[in-house]
């Protein structure tokens, strides 16, 4: 659905992104992660056409580069910063993003209808988007993004500062259209979230792309060790271990153990392994 290859972009002398290569499947979520400045923006702005490659080819659904106006079309895009219009309500927002697709008459009513249900938005869709919540505003942002029923979907941080039922919505209906068909690349900086959607992830840094895999394929080949807590009455100890059920059982067998605690690596273990401790800003 969506192939990168041999991407490159630079500005001056930085170099934002650096030789990316990768192909995304039909029907998959695909999680591209990567702290700030990593290079996540730049590559989904060429993959969207609203960055031109020095160097390299993006090829969307096998018709070619999206800086073609009708490649596009295959294309819906949630940006982070909200991408609606405060003074229209939710139906006007989506009938001007519909519109612009080229939907007319019943075909746009109905789409702009069905998604805006799909959001859980369609009770309030004759609301002014300026009085929603930062939660429906996001939803809303979501629904103008699907209202001309695109194979691809690029959704950048589509749950950032959303109340929990929000987030809990988005997220669902991100694995909805997943198993409708449709293709999502996602980016977020929630961990829990990548490993919630995503059937697999891309982790981005420095302009290259470190990896990419499954969460579990990922996590046992760079999340590291298992980290065990031992406590005995009120002492406790910290081990380190490969292999955590056949320690608990070795310590167990010594005797006088009160509490064991085990935390396992996880996506966000793979995520400071590779792009390290420091802060970003």
């Amino acid at each position: 659905m969506l192939r990168l290859t041999n991407l490159r972009k630079t500005y001056g002398e930085l170099v934002a992104v650096d030789g990316v290569s990768l192909h995304v499947r039909r029907g998959e979520v695909f999680g591209l992660l990567g702290p700030n400045g990593a290079g996540k923006s730049t590559t989904i702005g060429m993959c969207v056409g609203l960055v031109r490659p020095d160097s390299g080819e993006v090829n969307v659904d096998g018709v070619g580069s999206p800086m073609r106006h009708e490649v596009r079309a295959h294309l819906g895009v949630a940006p982070q910063a909200l991408a609606i219009y405060d003074d229209l309500t939710g139906f006007e927002n989506l009938r001007l993003f519909g519109g612009l697709y080229g939907l007319r008459g019943s075909a746009l009513e109905e789409r702009v209808q069905r998604v805006l249900d799909l959001v859980g938005l369609l009770a309030r869709g004759n609301d002014r988007a300026g009085g929603y919540s930062g939660g429906m505003k996001r939803r809303l942002n979501l629904a103008a993004a699907l209202v001309h029923d695109p194979p691809l979907l690029l959704l950048d941080e589509p749950t950032a500062g959303v109340d929990p039922q929000s987030r809990n919505n988005i997220l669902d209906t991100v694995r909805e259209l997943s198993k409708a068909g449709r293709t999502v690349i996602y980016t977020t900086h929630y961990m829990e979230e990548a490993q919630r959607v995503c059937d697999r992830v891309g982790i981005i840094d420095k302009g290259r792309l470190l990896c990419v895999g499954t969460v579990d394929e990922l996590v046992r080949e760079h999340g590291g060790k298992s980290q065990l807590r031992i406590e005995r009455g009120e002492k406790s100890e910290r081990l380190e271990t490969a292999d955590p059920v056949r320690e608990i059982a070795r310590v167990l067998g010594d005797g006088g153990v009160t509490g064991v605690h085990i935390d396992r690596p996880d996506l966000e273990s793979v995520f400071l392994t590779l792009t390290g401790r420091s802060l970003r800003d």
